[in-house]
């Protein structure tokens, strides 16, 4: 992704994100690379976009993610060790997350939360995977944002979406006739998109239209639009991100186009776009791992918490990084984690016990990772009725 911003908004942004950081106590120093880590606490680093196009999905990271580290600190830390915590802003841009590492890095991290994007995490991996340092990332997708064996993944990987939606349409007959509008330049949105177009054809679905943009033409749709609906598409897959979005479903209206919208988890986010129609997001259709009209009590607090604490509904981004901190609990705990081992010496431990442990979290129950990294945990699908996420049964 390649994100635009003015210096003037992209400094204030970093100025009130780390006000953030360093207002929170539990979090200690927090500052990113002032100071070598003393073996008395756990530091946990993430990075993700706190600036930029793709915002709104590093801020609901970290505050999912401080969230969980304020609790857990609460409650006496993890074998008694308090932790800090410390997110650093890459813009969703593959160099700034290695900068952003590297002063996480320096700052004594023990182990990443992060990244949040998929492009950055796979430049980020690289790195965590020579200096043996344990890497969760909440929300990339691409397989090769965990492709060596420091690296776990929280969320669904782009295969997994795009069988798991295709496997959905089909068992539940949305539609036969199938359009797909995909961002070829983007690793999370045509890993699906292939993932998608193979699982439906072997389910008898058809692929009436394929079309593709990038990330530089990705305001105007018409031409993608009017081939899908002279293809008779009955059903639009779109694996992209919600701000793309929300100009479909604009421009598809302006051309009387109406078939279903099913999409991935970057639709998260359609219902906040500013001056955007919300009514023709009625229907609209996308998987996801969380959703806050569920009615478990752990879902329940956290949406409260979060909204008392930060001011806005969390999305799916702030629940699998409030999950991600406590699977490192989990397995920390597993492996009798010392606040003395070095970050290498942790990640080897890590390795094993998130092969051991099953965990049940906002995200999904009995959760498992094998030694590729990969999450086992069942998807659910939403549904936009009267302005709000429905699970569809």
């Amino acid at each position: 992704m390649h994100l635009r911003r003015n210096k003037d908004e992209k400094t204030i942004g970093l100025v009130l994100a780390g006000a953030m950081v360093l207002s929170l106590a539990a979090c200690g120093q927090g500052n990113g690379g002032s100071a070598q880590d003393d073996g008395t606490t756990f530091r946990i680093g993430g990075i993700g976009p706190l600036t930029g196009n793709n915002a709104i999905y590093g801020n609901a990271v970290m505050n999912g993610a401080q969230m969980a580290v304020d609790e857990i600190n609460a409650d006496g830390g993890i074998n008694g060790v308090q932790l800090e915590f410390d997110f650093q802003d890459d813009e969703s841009d593959a160099e700034r997350a290695v900068n952003a590492y590297n002063q996480l890095k320096d700052w004594g991290m023990d182990m990443l939360v992060g990244t949040t994007t998929s492009s950055p995490c796979e430049a980020v991996v690289a790195r965590s995977n020579e200096d043996n340092m344990f890497q969760i990332t909440p929300s990339a997708t691409s397989v090769n944002s965990i492709q060596y064996e420091n690296a776990f993944r929280m969320c669904f990987s782009d295969p997994s979406q795009g069988t798991a939606s295709a496997d959905y349409i089909a068992e539940n007959g949305l539609a036969s006739k199938i359009g797909i509008i995909y961002d070829s330049s983007d690793t999370y949105s045509s890993g699906i998109a292939s993932a998608f177009e193979s699982e439906a054809q072997a389910k008898g679905l058809e692929i009436v239209s394929k079309e593709a943009f990038t990330g530089e033409s990705n305001t105007d749709f018409s031409v993608q639009l009017q081939k899908a609906k002279d293809a008779g598409a009955e059903l639009l897959f779109l694996p992209i991100y919600y701000t793309q979005t929300a100009l479909i479903l604009a421009q598809a209206d302006t051309i009387g186009f109406e078939p279903l919208i099913f999409g991935s988890d970057g639709f998260d986010g359609i219902l906040d776009v500013d001056n955007f129609d919300k009514s023709l997001a009625e229907g609209v259709m996308f998987l996801t791992p969380f959703s806050t009209n569920s009615t478990d009590e752990l879902t329940q607090n956290f949406v409260q918490k979060y909204e008392e604490q930060f001011g806005g509904t969390p999305n799916q981004f702030a629940a699998d990084a409030y999950d991600s901190v406590y699977v490192i609990k989990q397995a920390a705990e597993q492996a009798g984690l010392t606040a003395d081992m070095s970050a290498s010496e942790m990640c080897d431990a890590l390795k094993t016990a998130m092969t051991e442990i099953s965990f049940t979290g906002l995200t999904g129950k009995d959760i498992q990772w094998g030694a590729d990294g990969e999450p086992q945990k069942a998807p659910i699908v939403v549904q936009v009725e009267n302005g709000e996420y429905q699970i569809l049964q």
